[in-house]
């Protein structure tokens, strides 16, 4: 009877901790068709940036700003889906042409010269199970059409490629792992299979164990004299917990075998 109510005292916990948010930006307030990218403090000093973030479920997203040089890097936040309009003024925009859930998604964006990487904290060491990223309009249109270089270049044969890193890193700032997805890839010899990444897709990140934080970053085989060409941005949505419920009930079904032995 006593290990019989243990068992039922963790599936009890695993149900608390399954009720525990999971990033999904749609609490965030927005208009429609906006973005939130930093709070562009203007001090007189360009170059001096202000580093914020902000909260979605159990995780913090930094934010980095400067309202002299009207620019920012980390993450932002948006619900913009235009999916046609090209360039750097539809930066916000999810090529998907919609969130993963909700209305709200995150976008990241590399800021290499500051070195800012968009990172994802959590309150402590926490197994994540995985994440959904696609490809934002400004990047995807830039890849198709070209600025300077189309991927694949003019006859489609060019093996172009756009990577993006998820490092999970621990309390102290160490790496425990990185997980790598093509977010475009031109590098089949069947030219047919070459794509640039239009959808939500998962990113499996559960063999990153416990980790602190996420760091994403952002290479590219378009590389010109002063650095990638590719621009350095992605979206992302919905950050999914580990299954508490079935690591705990396998703990206590362990629990009841050592006890019965």
């Amino acid at each position: 009877m006593k290990n019989f109510m243990g068992l039922i005292g963790i599936l009890a916990m695993a149900s608390v901790i399954n009720a525990a948010p999971i990033a999904h930006f749609d609490a965030l307030s927005l208009d429609t068709d906006s973005y939130w990218s930093g709070n562009y403090t203007v001090d007189g000093i360009e170059g001096n940036y202000d580093t914020a973030s902000f909260q979605s479920g159990s995780a913090a997203f930094e934010n980095h700003s400067d309202g002299d040089w009207a620019s920012w890097g980390g993450f932002a936040y948006s619900n913009k889906t235009d999916t046609v309009t090209a360039g750097f003024m539809n930066q916000y925009s999810a090529y998907a042409g919609q969130a993963h859930s909700g209305t709200n998604f995150a976008v990241g964006y590399q800021d290499a010269y500051n070195g800012f990487n968009p990172t994802a904290i959590f309150g402590g060491p926490t197994r994540v199970s995985g994440l959904y990223v696609t490809n934002t309009t400004y990047v995807a249109l830039d890849m198709l059409n070209g600025n300077p270089g189309k991927f694949g270049g003019t006859a489609g044969n060019d093996e172009d490629w756009f990577l993006l890193t998820v490092t999970g890193k621990d309390q102290a700032g160490v790496s425990v792992g990185a997980i790598e997805f093509y977010l475009a890839d031109y590098r089949f010899a069947d030219n047919g299979q070459d794509y640039i990444v239009n959808s939500w897709e998962y990113i499996d990140l559960s063999s990153l164990g416990l980790v602190d934080r996420l760091e994403f970053t952002l290479t590219s085989s378009d590389v010109g004299l002063y650095g990638m060409n590719t621009p350095a941005y992605f979206a992302m949505d919905t950050i999914v917990p580990e299954p508490a419920a079935i690591f705990l009930l396998g703990m206590g079904i362990l629990m009841l075998r050592r006890k019965e032995t």
